[in-house]
């Protein structure tokens, strides 16, 4: 009887533990946010790398901007780095573009504009996935559907989001406190980005429970910005602690959930979850950011 309790015991914890898997992307590759002065773009690129590899992660994708950090001379050095550390690379449009003010033949144009760039990085590894800047799909369904038969006609799969945290949030505020050397604001801004962290950790699983009764294979987005790097090691633990096992980003998207598609124009935005939420009517989970406090520091 022990026996029989003890492996149902054990098929419950592997069910939850294989559960919590979840791919870790980078959008805005090569320049992201604010920094600190004397520290450079290749250095938080190094940083962020350093933790991948101390962290065995499976290949992380990052997403770039070809276009964007023209002036500044670590950008090539900073895609090379990370295709350097065997990293892949996927479109994120040249600019950066907004699909809200754009329409279709623009955007696609700007994605197309990005592809020698990739080519070139990335030889005969896939660079066929494409992250929406700002998470805006389209705000009328007649351009979210336009976009979306442009890339599947180029071969392009949709790299989404299902779990996000607005980590850019904190990136400019470290780098004014940094130049003030306010370390006490500095730590608050420590505890609040794990807080925040945690919190939508547990936000994304309730989404996901309450739209397919499960967890999915979760894909973080999280942004090339100098306080991620400074902290990524201790958001990896924290996932970890939560019984999190790190996954790539094809195989997250293996899950049976990213084939579906909301078919809903929407102006903000917003993860797949999100936007399923949406669809489905189902009231959004509380939840709390600290916007203004993260605004008002270190002015």
């Amino acid at each position: 009887m022990k026996s029989i309790v003890l492996v149902s015991a054990l098929m419950a914890f592997s069910a939850v533990a294989s559960g919590q898997q979840m791919a870790i992307t980078f959008d805005d590759l090569p320049v992201h946010g604010a920094r600190p002065q004397g520290e450079t773009r290749l250095e938080i690129i190094q940083s962020i790398l350093e933790t991948l590899k101390d962290e065995r992660l499976p290949p992380v994708y990052g997403f770039i901007n070809g276009g964007r950090g023209a002036e500044d001379p670590d950008s090539l050095s900073v895609l090379r780095a990370w295709r350097k550390a065997g990293q892949p690379l996927g479109n994120h449009t040249w600019m950066h573009l907004d699909l809200n003010k754009e329409t279709p033949e623009e955007f696609a144009a700007d994605v197309l504009k990005n592809e020698p760039l990739l080519g070139t990085l990335m030889g005969k590894t896939d660079w066929h996935w494409l992250r929406y800047p700002y998470l805006h799909e389209g705000d009328t369904v007649e351009k979210r559907r336009a976009v979306r038969a442009w890339l599947s006609a180029h071969s392009y799969k949709i790299a989404e989001v299902s779990m996000d945290f607005e980590d850019y949030l904190w990136n400019e505020p470290y780098a004014r406190c940094m130049a003030k050397h306010d370390s006490a604001s500095i730590a608050k801004l420590h505890d609040s980005y794990l807080a925040v962290a945690e919190q939508y950790y547990g936000v994304s699983r309730e989404l996901s429970q309450l739209v397919y009764g499960r967890d999915l294979k979760y894909v973080l987005l999280m942004h090339v910005g100098a306080f991620d790097a400074r902290m990524l090691p201790e958001l990896l633990a924290m996932y970890r602690s939560k019984g999190v096992r790190f996954v790539g980003l094809p195989e997250a998207m293996s899950d049976r959930a990213y084939q579906d598609d909301p078919d809903i124009g929407e102006a903000t935005g917003g993860t797949l979850l999100e936007l399923m939420m949406q669809k489905k009517k189902i009231k959004f989970p509380e939840n709390t950011k600290p916007y203004k406090e993260l605004e008002a520091m270190c002015r």
